[in-house]
Protein backbone atom coordinates (compact mmCIF):
# COMPACT_ATOMS: atom_id res chain seq x y z
CA UNK A 1 0.00 0.00 0.00
CA UNK A 2 1.09 3.58 -0.59
CA UNK A 3 0.34 6.36 1.88
CA UNK A 4 -0.77 9.72 0.49
CA UNK A 5 -0.72 12.82 2.66
CA UNK A 6 -2.78 15.87 1.67
CA UNK A 7 -2.61 19.26 3.34
CA UNK A 8 -5.51 21.62 3.99
CA UNK A 9 -4.61 23.82 1.00
CA UNK A 10 -4.87 20.94 -1.47
CA UNK A 11 -8.67 21.23 -1.42
CA UNK A 12 -8.29 24.36 -3.58
CA UNK A 13 -6.62 22.49 -6.47
CA UNK A 14 -7.82 20.08 -9.14
CA UNK A 15 -10.32 19.68 -11.99
CA UNK A 16 -13.29 19.19 -9.63
CA UNK A 17 -13.07 22.41 -7.65
CA UNK A 18 -16.44 24.10 -7.22
CA UNK A 19 -16.35 27.85 -7.86
CA UNK A 20 -19.42 29.98 -7.25
CA UNK A 21 -20.73 32.78 -5.01
CA UNK A 22 -20.51 30.57 -1.91
CA UNK A 23 -17.08 29.13 -2.69
CA UNK A 24 -14.80 31.74 -4.32
CA UNK A 25 -11.64 30.68 -6.07
CA UNK A 26 -8.64 30.21 -3.77
CA UNK A 27 -6.11 28.69 -6.17
CA UNK A 28 -4.84 31.86 -7.83
CA UNK A 29 -1.28 30.84 -8.64
CA UNK A 30 0.67 28.17 -10.50
CA UNK A 31 -1.91 27.58 -13.23
CA UNK A 32 -0.45 25.60 -16.13
CA UNK A 33 -1.96 27.68 -18.93
CA UNK A 34 -1.44 27.23 -22.67
CA UNK A 35 -2.80 29.14 -25.69
CA UNK A 36 -5.84 27.52 -27.27
CA UNK A 37 -4.16 27.66 -30.68
CA UNK A 38 -1.74 29.85 -32.69
CA UNK A 39 -4.80 31.49 -34.26
CA UNK A 40 -6.36 32.27 -30.88
CA UNK A 41 -3.32 33.00 -28.72
CA UNK A 42 -5.30 35.34 -26.49
CA UNK A 43 -7.55 32.45 -25.37
CA UNK A 44 -5.74 30.37 -22.76
CA UNK A 45 -6.78 27.21 -20.93
CA UNK A 46 -5.33 24.85 -18.36
CA UNK A 47 -3.14 22.44 -20.33
CA UNK A 48 -5.16 19.22 -19.81
CA UNK A 49 -8.40 21.09 -20.52
CA UNK A 50 -6.98 22.43 -23.78
CA UNK A 51 -5.72 19.00 -24.84
CA UNK A 52 -9.05 17.28 -24.20
CA UNK A 53 -10.98 20.07 -25.92
CA UNK A 54 -8.88 19.64 -29.04
CA UNK A 55 -9.45 15.86 -28.99
CA UNK A 56 -13.19 16.43 -28.65
CA UNK A 57 -13.27 18.85 -31.57
CA UNK A 58 -11.20 16.47 -33.71
CA UNK A 59 -13.60 13.61 -32.91
CA UNK A 60 -16.48 15.52 -34.56
CA UNK A 61 -14.32 16.69 -37.49
CA UNK A 62 -14.80 20.30 -36.52
CA UNK A 63 -13.18 22.64 -39.05
CA UNK A 64 -13.40 26.04 -37.39
CA UNK A 65 -17.22 25.89 -37.23
CA UNK A 66 -16.83 26.20 -33.45
CA UNK A 67 -14.50 28.86 -32.10
CA UNK A 68 -13.30 29.80 -28.60
CA UNK A 69 -14.79 33.02 -27.26
CA UNK A 70 -13.41 33.22 -23.73
CA UNK A 71 -11.12 30.96 -21.71
CA UNK A 72 -8.95 31.87 -18.74
CA UNK A 73 -9.46 35.31 -17.22
CA UNK A 74 -7.42 37.01 -14.54
CA UNK A 75 -9.24 38.61 -11.62
CA UNK A 76 -8.58 42.00 -13.19
CA UNK A 77 -10.12 40.90 -16.50
CA UNK A 78 -13.18 39.54 -14.71
CA UNK A 79 -13.56 42.81 -12.83
CA UNK A 80 -13.41 44.76 -16.08
CA UNK A 81 -15.96 42.51 -17.80
CA UNK A 82 -18.29 42.74 -14.81
CA UNK A 83 -18.06 46.53 -14.56
CA UNK A 84 -18.47 47.06 -18.31
CA UNK A 85 -21.52 44.80 -18.36
CA UNK A 86 -23.08 46.79 -15.52
CA UNK A 87 -22.67 49.95 -17.58
CA UNK A 88 -23.81 48.45 -20.89
CA UNK A 89 -26.41 45.88 -19.83
CA UNK A 90 -27.56 46.84 -16.35
CA UNK A 91 -27.61 45.07 -12.99
CA UNK A 92 -30.19 42.34 -13.69
CA UNK A 93 -28.53 41.11 -16.89
CA UNK A 94 -25.03 41.22 -15.38
CA UNK A 95 -25.97 39.26 -12.27
CA UNK A 96 -27.57 36.59 -14.47
CA UNK A 97 -24.71 36.09 -16.90
CA UNK A 98 -21.50 37.50 -15.40
CA UNK A 99 -19.95 36.14 -12.20
CA UNK A 100 -18.37 38.40 -9.60
CA UNK A 101 -14.56 38.46 -9.58
CA UNK A 102 -13.15 35.40 -7.75
CA UNK A 103 -16.51 33.67 -8.25
CA UNK A 104 -15.91 32.96 -11.93
CA UNK A 105 -14.87 29.57 -13.30
CA UNK A 106 -12.93 31.40 -15.98
CA UNK A 107 -10.29 32.23 -13.38
CA UNK A 108 -9.51 28.51 -13.03
CA UNK A 109 -8.55 27.88 -16.66
CA UNK A 110 -10.98 24.93 -16.63
CA UNK A 111 -13.87 26.73 -18.36
CA UNK A 112 -14.42 27.73 -21.97
CA UNK A 113 -17.12 29.76 -23.69
CA UNK A 114 -17.63 28.50 -27.23
CA UNK A 115 -19.46 30.05 -30.14
CA UNK A 116 -20.80 28.98 -33.48
CA UNK A 117 -18.54 30.70 -35.99
CA UNK A 118 -20.21 33.68 -37.63
CA UNK A 119 -19.48 37.27 -38.64
CA UNK A 120 -20.89 38.61 -35.38
CA UNK A 121 -20.29 36.87 -32.03
CA UNK A 122 -21.65 38.11 -28.70
CA UNK A 123 -18.82 37.96 -26.15
CA UNK A 124 -21.08 37.41 -23.14
CA UNK A 125 -23.78 35.27 -24.78
CA UNK A 126 -22.32 33.60 -27.90
CA UNK A 127 -24.66 31.48 -29.98
CA UNK A 128 -24.16 27.76 -29.37
CA UNK A 129 -27.31 25.84 -30.40
CA UNK A 130 -28.32 22.28 -29.63
CA UNK A 131 -28.29 21.31 -33.31
CA UNK A 132 -25.68 20.87 -36.05
CA UNK A 133 -22.01 20.75 -35.18
CA UNK A 134 -22.72 22.26 -31.75
CA UNK A 135 -25.15 19.42 -31.07
CA UNK A 136 -22.49 16.91 -32.09
CA UNK A 137 -20.07 18.58 -29.69
CA UNK A 138 -22.57 18.19 -26.84
CA UNK A 139 -23.25 14.55 -27.65
CA UNK A 140 -19.59 13.68 -27.12
CA UNK A 141 -18.60 16.25 -24.49
CA UNK A 142 -18.90 13.93 -21.49
CA UNK A 143 -16.68 11.30 -23.15
CA UNK A 144 -13.85 13.85 -23.07
CA UNK A 145 -14.50 15.17 -19.57
CA UNK A 146 -16.69 18.22 -20.29
CA UNK A 147 -20.08 19.25 -18.94
CA UNK A 148 -22.44 22.06 -19.87
CA UNK A 149 -21.91 23.88 -16.60
CA UNK A 150 -25.02 26.06 -16.38
CA UNK A 151 -27.92 23.94 -17.56
CA UNK A 152 -31.53 25.02 -17.84
CA UNK A 153 -33.46 24.31 -14.64
CA UNK A 154 -30.38 24.51 -12.38
CA UNK A 155 -30.31 28.30 -11.99
CA UNK A 156 -31.25 28.34 -8.30
CA UNK A 157 -28.37 25.98 -7.51
CA UNK A 158 -25.67 27.51 -9.72
CA UNK A 159 -26.65 31.16 -9.26
CA UNK A 160 -26.12 31.68 -13.00
CA UNK A 161 -28.68 31.74 -15.82
CA UNK A 162 -28.78 29.01 -18.47
CA UNK A 163 -25.58 29.28 -20.55
CA UNK A 164 -25.55 26.82 -23.48
CA UNK A 165 -22.11 28.11 -24.53
CA UNK A 166 -20.22 27.59 -21.25
CA UNK A 167 -18.42 24.27 -20.81
CA UNK A 168 -16.36 23.10 -17.88
CA UNK A 169 -13.70 20.40 -17.77
CA UNK A 170 -14.15 18.05 -14.81
CA UNK A 171 -12.60 14.91 -16.29
CA UNK A 172 -13.98 11.44 -16.95
CA UNK A 173 -15.81 9.59 -15.35
CA UNK A 174 -17.15 12.59 -13.43
CA UNK A 175 -18.54 14.18 -16.59
CA UNK A 176 -20.38 10.94 -17.38
CA UNK A 177 -21.81 10.61 -13.84
CA UNK A 178 -22.94 14.24 -13.86
CA UNK A 179 -24.61 13.95 -17.27
CA UNK A 180 -26.18 10.54 -16.60
CA UNK A 181 -27.74 11.73 -13.34
CA UNK A 182 -28.69 15.19 -14.61
CA UNK A 183 -26.69 16.96 -11.93
CA UNK A 184 -25.16 20.39 -11.63
CA UNK A 185 -21.60 20.50 -10.31
CA UNK A 186 -23.01 21.82 -7.03
CA UNK A 187 -25.20 18.72 -6.77
CA UNK A 188 -22.36 16.39 -7.74
CA UNK A 189 -20.15 17.70 -4.94
CA UNK A 190 -22.91 16.64 -2.51
CA UNK A 191 -23.82 13.45 -4.40
CA UNK A 192 -20.33 11.96 -4.18
CA UNK A 193 -20.28 12.35 -0.38
CA UNK A 194 -22.56 9.31 -0.25
CA UNK A 195 -19.44 7.31 -1.21
CA UNK A 196 -16.92 8.02 1.57
CA UNK A 197 -13.36 6.71 1.79
CA UNK A 198 -14.33 4.50 4.74
CA UNK A 199 -17.29 2.95 2.90
CA UNK A 200 -18.22 1.59 -0.52
CA UNK A 201 -16.97 3.67 -3.48
CA UNK A 202 -18.99 4.54 -6.56
CA UNK A 203 -17.95 1.92 -9.12
CA UNK A 204 -18.15 2.02 -12.92
CA UNK A 205 -16.95 -0.70 -15.30
CA UNK A 206 -16.10 0.07 -18.91
CA UNK A 207 -13.98 -1.69 -21.54
CA UNK A 208 -12.04 -3.87 -19.14
CA UNK A 209 -11.42 -1.12 -16.62
CA UNK A 210 -13.08 -0.56 -13.26
CA UNK A 211 -13.22 3.02 -12.02
CA UNK A 212 -13.88 3.73 -8.35
CA UNK A 213 -14.72 7.18 -7.00
CA UNK A 214 -14.95 8.21 -3.37
CA UNK A 215 -14.96 11.27 -1.13
CA UNK A 216 -12.42 12.09 1.56
CA UNK A 217 -13.21 14.77 4.12
CA UNK A 218 -10.39 17.24 4.72
CA UNK A 219 -8.90 17.23 8.19
CA UNK A 220 -7.79 20.39 9.98
CA UNK A 221 -4.09 19.89 9.32
CA UNK A 222 -3.29 16.85 7.18
CA UNK A 223 -5.44 14.19 5.54
CA UNK A 224 -3.96 10.71 5.05
CA UNK A 225 -5.31 8.00 2.75
CA UNK A 226 -3.94 4.67 1.55
CA UNK A 227 -4.19 3.24 -1.96
CA UNK A 228 -2.88 0.08 -3.58
CA UNK A 229 0.56 0.37 -5.15
CA UNK A 230 -0.90 -0.89 -8.44
CA UNK A 231 -3.68 1.71 -8.68
CA UNK A 232 -3.68 4.58 -11.12
CA UNK A 233 -5.35 7.46 -9.33
CA UNK A 234 -6.28 11.13 -9.41
CA UNK A 235 -7.07 13.32 -6.42
CA UNK A 236 -8.89 16.63 -6.75
CA UNK A 237 -9.92 19.06 -4.08
CA UNK A 238 -13.50 20.30 -4.23
CA UNK A 239 -12.83 23.85 -2.94
CA UNK A 240 -15.40 23.15 -0.22
CA UNK A 241 -14.50 20.57 2.39
CA UNK A 242 -12.50 17.70 0.98
CA UNK A 243 -11.21 15.59 -1.87
CA UNK A 244 -12.63 13.43 -4.64
CA UNK A 245 -10.44 10.41 -5.35
CA UNK A 246 -10.66 8.49 -8.63
CA UNK A 247 -8.97 5.09 -8.97
CA UNK A 248 -8.56 3.07 -12.18
CA UNK A 249 -8.04 -0.71 -12.06
CA UNK A 250 -7.93 -3.40 -14.72
CA UNK A 251 -10.86 -5.81 -14.36
CA UNK A 252 -9.81 -9.39 -13.64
Amino acid sequence: MRTITLNEFDIFHGPLILVNKDYPIQNKNNLNLVPYSPEYKEVQLEAKTSSMLWKLLESINCNNEIIPVSGYRSKEEQEEIFENSLLENGVEFTHKYVAFPDQSEHQTGLAIDLGENSDSIDFIRPKFPYTGICGEFRSKAAQYGFIERYSKGKETMTGIAHEPWHFRYVGYPHSYIIEYNGLSLEEYIQFIKAYPYEGEPLSIKSKGTEVKVFFVESKTDKTVIELSNNDLYQISGNNVDGFIVTVWRQCS
